[in-house]
């Protein structure tokens, strides 16, 4: 399977994913911006993976993280962090979002579980009054988008509690 054939649009996925669900498989939903992907997120989209059977990777579309990170952001434009996602043997699915949040896309695909890194609070994850469950995998020390960006420039790197201080912008 070509890694293509996993990028998704919502309306296709949300077949597929009711297909999937009359099997009894149990959708696991991330999302984020994924813009230079990195150590810290395959061992995330691993633990994920393991919280179901099936892990659909909503995508933030690059009008998304540039209202979200900035104008300087993205790095990768979507197409190829999409594929560099779908490539990856944890993921399953990948859908590109135009929000700033998946909101939408949560509410259209009906997952049981959502997952989100360590560095959120369960009370921070968006939609997780439409699932069952809430996950929060653990944060992988000294591994992120911004610390990468500042280390290619020759920035000083960040502290733990600044990047978790600036997650928040």
């Amino acid at each position: 399977m070509r890694s293509e054939s996993k990028i998704k649009g919502l309306e296709e996925l949300k077949a597929i994913v009711a297909a999937l669900k009359a099997e009894g498989k149990r959708i696991v939903f991330t999302n984020g911006c994924f813009d230079l992907l990195h150590v810290g997120h395959v061992a995330y989209l691993e633990e994920a993976r393991s919280y179901g059977d099936v892990l659909i990777v909503g995508l933030n579309s690059d009008a998304s993280v540039k209202r979200i990170k900035g104008p300087q952001r993205p790095i990768m434009p979507e197409w190829a962090r999409a594929r560099m996602l779908a490539a990856l043997w944890a993921v399953d699915y990948v859908v590109v979002f135009e929000e700033e949040t998946p909101l939408r896309v949560i509410r259209e695909l009906k997952p049981h579980v959502l997952v989100k890194g360590g560095d959120w609070k369960e009370e921070q994850v968006i939609g997780r009054e439409l699932v069952e469950e809430v996950k929060i995998t653990p944060y992988l020390e000294g591994f992120s988008t911004t610390a990468l960006v500042r280390k290619i420039k020759g920035l000083p790197m960040e502290t733990s509690e600044e990047f978790l201080a600036g997650k928040d912008q």
